[in-house]
């Protein structure tokens, strides 16, 4: 299976210290697609998997939208279908020509996947190894962890900074002088805190040689304040940007994605890449970024629903943090695991709870139905 890695990738390898041995498993990582190896059954169960929910459950734990593509997305996914016994190269290169003039940025510097997943464990698997670690904020998304911990390379926890929740990216650089990849996903997840631009040039002008700031803007649609980090890629820094359909945009189960950087930088990204995109996907994803005014009307939706949530808790002294994000971090005040299970029972879903802090849940911004439902169970369980 190693023979799927070119001689370029295999040299790279062995440079970072990798020995032959480590080939076969980073192969399998290529050839993997959906069935990650370090995302078994187990590992999605502790994510967002749920057997057997209920046909009538409050789903609010996968920072799913549930207003699904708009209407002219699914019209365009609809029409395409009959065209499935086809792989429609062009629409992903349509899907590239549409997301690099609406980012402004060139062409070569935009990569298509499905979600943004993919490049991301591409990116461990291209810049992290024994010596240089994976660098995140604590609680962050695990999924960069798991691909560093697969290929043994070491992953570097630091804490949010306490009261503000944003990345503490003087923290990160002093924790790991010699990391290999600085993740930092703005607005966080889990907590929709904000880390800012000023934050983040910093890391990038004081980071080691050859290491790589990646910011996953999965979320950053949803943030009437958050700044993104496109023109950093366009000054050509190093800098990779993650872009993904499934938040704001609704296409979580459709997939598509995209990783914006230099040529050189998606070109090492790119080495452990292989396979088609699904043409659903690609036209859905190109359709929703012609829509005008699309990404404000859901924003303000979205917002709304968070915010008045988010006002309720406040009303009833109950700890959050404020999140600019379509998911918050709430302090259950007993251990967050058995709060799940009791929210569960009434058929209400929330999200997991981070290691770092093991009193606190993500709770999904849902539709108003939902959170209305949220509220009653919260209130039978806040204090249970």
């Amino acid at each position: 299976m190693s023979t799927l890695l070119d001689a370029s990738s295999r040299a790279d390898l062995i440079r970072r210290g990798f020995s032959r041995r480590h080939f076969g498993r980073i192969a399998t990582v290529l050839t993997a697609g959906a069935t990650l190896p370090f995302y078994n059954e187990p590992a999605l169960a502790q994510l967002s998997m749920v057997k057997n929910m209920p046909a009538d459950a409050v789903k609010i734990n996968a920072n799913e939208n549930p207003l699904g593509p708009c209407p002219e997305a699914a019209d365009a996914i609809h029409s395409v279908v009959q065209k499935g016994g086809r792989y429609m190269y062009e629409d992903t290169f349509e899907l590239v020509e549409t997301l690099a003039q609406v980012e402004d940025v060139k062409k070569n510097y935009v990569e298509i996947y499905a979600g943004s997943s993919a490049p991301l464990h591409q990116a461990v698997l291209a810049f992290c190894s024994k010596d240089r670690a994976f660098v995140k904020g604590d609680p962050g998304y695990e999924a960069g962890e798991r691909a560093a911990q697969f290929i043994g390379a070491s992953t570097v926890n630091v804490p949010l900074k306490k009261g503000t929740w944003d990345h503490d990216v003087k923290g990160m650089l002093a924790a790991a002088p010699n990391g290999g990849l600085y993740y930092i996903c703005n607005p966080n997840n889990p907590t929709g805190s904000l880390t800012s631009k000023a934050d983040i040039e910093w890391l990038v002008a004081n980071k080691p040689a050859g290491s790589i700031v990646l910011v996953d803007e999965a979320y950053i649609h949803i943030s009437p304040n958050a700044v993104k980090c496109v023109d950093l890629v366009s000054q050509d820094k190093d800098v990779l940007v993650l872009r993904t359909f499934s938040k704001l945009y609704g296409m979580a189960g459709l997939r598509a994605g995209a990783a914006i950087a230099r040529p050189d930088v998606l070109d090492k990204v790119r080495s452990y890449s292989a396979g088609a995109m699904p043409i659903t996907a690609m036209v859905g994803a190109n359709t929703s970024l012609k829509v005008k005014n699309l990404v404000e009307t859901r924003r303000k939706i979205m917002g709304d629903t968070r915010e008045d949530v988010l006002n309720w808790l406040t009303a009833r002294n109950v700890e959050f943090v404020p999140s600019e994000s379509n998911c918050f971090m709430v302090n259950v005040k007993r251990p967050g695991k058995a709060f799940y299970q009791d929210m569960a029972a009434k058929k209400v879903y929330i999200g997991r709870v981070w290691p770092a802090w093991p009193t606190w849940v993500r709770v999904t911004v849902g539709t108003p139905a939902e959170m209305a439902k949220f509220k009653d169970a919260f209130a039978q369980c806040y204090n249970a």
